[in-house]
C-alpha cells in the first residue's frame, strides 16, 4: 500500500503543477517555470507534467487501494494547489534568481 499512497500522491503533485504551466502556454502566456518563462517552454513542461502524472498514476496499482489512493492524490493535489495559490511559482523563480513574467 505504500507504493500506492507514494505514487498516488505524485500524481497529484505533477498532474496539478501541470494545469498552469499547460493553460498558460496554450494561451502563450508567459508564466515562471524553471526551464524559461515562454509559452512553449510552459506548454511543453505542461504536457510533460501530464503524461508524468498519467504514468504514476497508472504505476501505482489505485484499483488495489482505492480509498487510500483516492486521498493520496487528493493531498498532493492540495498540496500543489496551496503552492500555485500562494504564488509559489514566482517566488521560486526569485530563490533561483531567475527573472519573472511581467
Amino acid at each position: 500500500m505504500w507504493f500506492t499512497l507514494l505514487f498516488a500522491t505524485l500524481a497529484g503533485v505533477m498532474g496539478t503543477n501541470a494545469l498552469p504551466h499547460f493553460v498558460k502556454g496554450l494561451l502563450g502566456e508567459e508564466f515562471p517555470n524553471v526551464l524559461g518563462n515562454s509559452p512553449l517552454r510552459n506548454a511543453l513542461a505542461g504536457w510533460l507534467g501530464l503524461v508524468l502524472a498519467a504514468g504514476f498514476a497508472a504505476v501505482s496499482d489505485l484499483p488495489a487501494h482505492p480509498w487510500p489512493g483516492a486521498v493520496a492524490l487528493s493531498v498532493g493535489a492540495l498540496a500543489m494547489t496551496v503552492f500555485h495559490g500562494r504564488r509559489g511559482a514566482y517566488r521560486l523563480n526569485d530563490a533561483l534568481r531567475l527573472p519573472n513574467p511581467a
